[in-house]
């Protein structure tokens, strides 16, 4: 008998599934929603393939969203412009535990004509999880 809680549906609060195919289609998936601003929304139910060798979320995991949602709300700042990410940082201030839903809401800090510098908190409800910065190389076609 499993006595897990059941895992939160994020699209019964509003999220999209994120459609991305390659390695995040592998870790994922990973939910998108709009908020007030321009910018979405990235997050994770957090499963037992997310875990690290002591049973919380592992930092890659929490690393791999935070790169996708700046990524992705670099290259909608940049006006749809293809990014890719040149400096990428993370502080882990607490864990994220199974069943957990991870999310992060991206910020542009300055936005130049060939850099997008973002940053945003990963939280679990209000609870900050970590914190992650970056900066972003738009590329010209």
């Amino acid at each position: 008998m499993n006595d897990a809680p059941p895992l939160p549906d994020p699209l019964a609060q509003g999220w999209e599934r994120f459609p991305d195919e390659g390695f995040i289609d592998l870790v994922g998936p990973i939910f998108t929603r709009r908020a007030d601003g321009p910018l979405r929304s990235f997050g994770f139910v957090a499963e037992r393939k997310h875990a690290n060798l002591i049973g919380v979320v592992h930092g890659g995991m929490l690393m791999t969203l935070a790169d996708r949602a700046l990524g992705v709300s670099a290259w909608d700042a940049a006006g749809s412009k293809p990014s890719v990410t040149i400096q990428f940082d993370m502080q882990f201030l607490s864990s994220a535990k199974m069943g957990d839903f991870v999310s992060v809401a991206p910020e542009v800090v300055r936005l130049t004509r060939t850099l997008v510098f973002m940053k945003g908190s990963l939280q679990v409800d209000d609870r900050l999880v970590a914190a992650a910065s970056g900066i972003w190389k738009i590329l010209e076609r």
